[in-house]
């Protein structure tokens, strides 16, 4: 059986401008500031790891960021579910109709593996329905660290269908370096799409095994890995 797990903003979806302005309304009602929020990139960090930077760079200690999270937390989520807007999302290319198609394996597993607070990750994919694919996985509030989640999301794995898996069964996508570096650090295949804000050579330096333009007609290739090309032109 092959385990794939997704990374989401990026891999799978897009949620445009609207979601950096909710996290910053729950750190000022919180925090009092957003820090550095408008030159931070929050590309493959978890929204932990989001947080305490952003605050440590206002004087904030992690005892202190700690301490008011679970507060800010709940009220990102709670923000984040009554103002998402599907119209200004949007769904990447081939992602449903493979999602549909692994679905149907009785060979491979889906999960996710995302820097999103769990909740943050279910609502923004819930937009397209796209949740309904996912039974498990390791998400922001397991780690704060994105190299912390590959444990996590195998044990979620071995837990929900029963076996165990190794690192050769798994395989980890997402778009961006930080999804290649923690696929590296626990030896889990990685395949590399440039749908999000990382190009090609910038995933292929950070050691990706593959590297694609989108996940469009993926699916045996997938369930066959490492058979899917070095390199891809979509039409």
């Amino acid at each position: 059986m092959r385990l794939i797990l997704f990374d989401v903003d990026g891999t799978l979806i897009r949620c445009g401008p609207q979601v950096r302005p909710i996290f910053a309304e729950a750190m000022v009602s919180v925090f009092g500031t957003t820090g550095a929020l408008d030159a931070y990139d929050f590309s493959g960090k978890t929204d932990q790891q989001i947080v305490l930077d952003l605050l440590a760079g206002a004087g904030f200690s992690p005892p202190e960021v700690h301490a008011s999270l679970p507060r800010m937390r709940a009220l990102y989520l709670d923000f984040l579910e009554r103002r998402l807007d599907r119209m200004g999302m949007e769904i990447l290319p081939g992602v449903e109709e493979l999602l549909l198609d692994l679905a149907s394996r009785e060979e491979v597993a889906l999960g996710l593996l995302t820097g999103n607070w769990r909740r943050g990750a279910e609502i923004k994919l819930s937009r397209f329905g796209l949740d309904r694919f996912f039974r498990f996985g390791a998400y922001g509030d397991d780690g704060i660290e994105r190299t912390e989640l590959p444990p996590v999301a195998l044990a979620r794995a071995a837990a929900l269908l029963g076996r165990r898996f190794g690192a050769e069964e798994a395989l980890i996508v997402g778009d961006s370096t930080r999804d290649v570096e923690c696929a590296r650090a626990h030896g889990v295949p990685v395949l590399g799409v440039t749908t999000g804000w990382t190009s090609a050579d910038r995933l292929r330096r950070a050691g990706a095994d593959r590297v694609v333009e989108s996940l469009r007609g993926l699916a045996d290739a997938l369930t066959q890995w490492p058979s899917v090309p070095a390199t891809q032109t979509n039409p």
